[in-house]
């Protein structure tokens, strides 16, 4: 295409934020830390996760990168950026999410394939661009069609980026017509996120946004729209991202028998805590997201900090300064809510979180309900283990004491504890109590 070329390696990758966590290098994949991914509602460009299959396009000239829309329609176009440009600008704020997000705990029960995802694979924006419904109608489809008169019911994205799954060739999507042609979906050609211009890493110069659906569908780089009569018959649609039963292996499967996934279903996890954490006693702070598909609000948050026994409910914010209401006009329905919730901690335990959308929509307990061969959609709910620090614990990690001073100290401390047990037997002291004092006197 002129204007926009995929190239064969990987020598011209964009630069990236040193914080990310790699995955993958080539092709390139990666995700913020958890503590990064909350910091704020809108997700910084440079903390959004990066999910590609191939090298990263390269754009030579954005004046002659243009779109072509083909298929079953009566008036094929080529549609210039300049085009897309004298067309509304819409913006919406949508939270985009892999498929895979969160796979590595579900690759905990049995091994599966993909990418190792924490819960990171995940990002909020704020997209701008055209409507899909608007840039359809330039060849001739009227907005809210479900059907062209040429029996086209399909839309077919269509990349310019190098796919090994496709043999080389580009990654493709399909949504149904009705979604693109209806301007309630917000599907966008965005050429802009957060304010400013697209990068490559995200789709530079026009990439698809199909809120409230998993991020597969929302293809960069774009080249081609294609209107067709049937779904999509690219790699990604037909042999990946689909759900399958935990009785279904690599043996037995049959990818015609399940339909390709869109909406993503109701999830959240825990970000301000790692999967196993040290912790002193008192209060902490557990901070994460949740998000439904389908524009669904996020009606509650529960969170537990002692294993499920007992359930308090966190509060919830998305804009600074405006309460959240899940089916309000004043919240984002496309977009993830931050929650936050005060918890005492006294004991060691495990924190769960789990949500609960406006239609009612909860999350399995268990992963092993919902695991996959392809670790796709694990939205069981989020647990986390936090160990209480003992108190001459806390004070060698404070201190920063050496493994050979630790070894000392040990040496010491259980020979003077033998010491004052068998010449005060009327003692009452404790051996943490004896290493404790024995322990500030070291450091002293």
């Amino acid at each position: 295409m002129p204007g926009l070329r995929a190239p064969s390696d990987y020598a011209q990758e964009p630069p990236r934020h040193p914080a990310l966590v790699v995955n993958s290098k080539e092709p390139f994949n990666a995700e913020p830390r958890r503590s990064d991914l909350v910091s704020s509602y809108v997700t910084p460009v440079e903390f959004f996760y990066k999910r590609n299959h191939g090298p990263i396009p390269i754009v030579d000239d954005v004046d002659k990168y243009s779109v072509y829309i083909t298929g079953l329609i009566g008036n094929p176009k080529e549609v210039f950026m300049k085009d897309i440009w004298k067309l509304p600008k819409y913006t919406v704020t949508a939270t985009l999410q892999c498929a895979g997000n969160r796979r590595t705990a579900m690759s905990r029960i049995r091994k599966v394939k993909g990418v190792g995802w924490d819960v990171a694979a995940i990002g909020n924006a704020v997209w701008s661009g055209a409507k899909l419904a608007d840039v359809l109608e330039l060849v001739g489809i009227p907005k809210c069609s479900h059907v062209t008169p040429s029996g086209g019911k399909h839309v077919e994205f269509v990349s310019i980026d190098k796919c090994k799954e496709e043999n080389g060739g580009p990654y493709k999507a399909s949504i149904q017509l009705s979604q693109a042609t209806n301007p309630e979906a917000d599907v966008l050609l965005a050429y802009e996120m957060n304010g400013e211009t697209l990068n490559r890493d995200h789709g530079y110069p026009l990439r698809v946004i199909v809120p409230g659906v998993i991020g597969a569908r929302s293809v960069k780089w774009l080249d081609s729209i294609n209107i067709i009569a049937d779904e999509c018959q690219g790699f990604f649609m037909q042999k990946d991202y689909k759900m399958f039963p935990p009785s279904v292996d690599w043996d037995n499967i049959n990818w015609s028998t399940r339909r390709p996934q869109m909406d993503f279903p109701v999830q959240c996890a825990i970000c301000s805590l790692d999967d196993v954490n040290m912790v002193k006693p008192g209060k902490i702070t557990i901070k994460g997201y949740a998000v439904s598909g389908g524009g669904r609000g996020i009606e509650r948050l529960d969170i537990s900090i002692d294993g499920g026994k007992t359930w308090v409910e966190a509060s919830k914010l998305q804009k600074p300064g405006i309460p959240y209401i899940s089916d309000s006009e004043s919240s984002d329905k496309w977009a993830w809510v931050l929650f936050e919730a005060e918890a005492d901690i006294r004991q060691s335990t495990e924190i769960i979180a789990k949500a609960v959308d406006i239609a009612g929509n909860v999350q399995p307990e268990n992963v092993e309900v919902i695991w996959n061969l392809r670790g796709i959609l694990n939205t069981s709910w989020h647990r986390v283990h936090v160990r209480i620090e003992e108190m001459w614990l806390a004070l060698f990690m404070e201190n920063e004491i050496g493994p050979e001073r630790l070894l000392s100290f040990f040496a010491v401390a259980l020979t003077l504890c033998y010491l004052i047990l068998f010449l005060a037997d009327t003692s009452r002291l404790q051996i943490d109590e004896i290493m404790f004092c024995l322990l500030i006197s070291l450091l002293g």
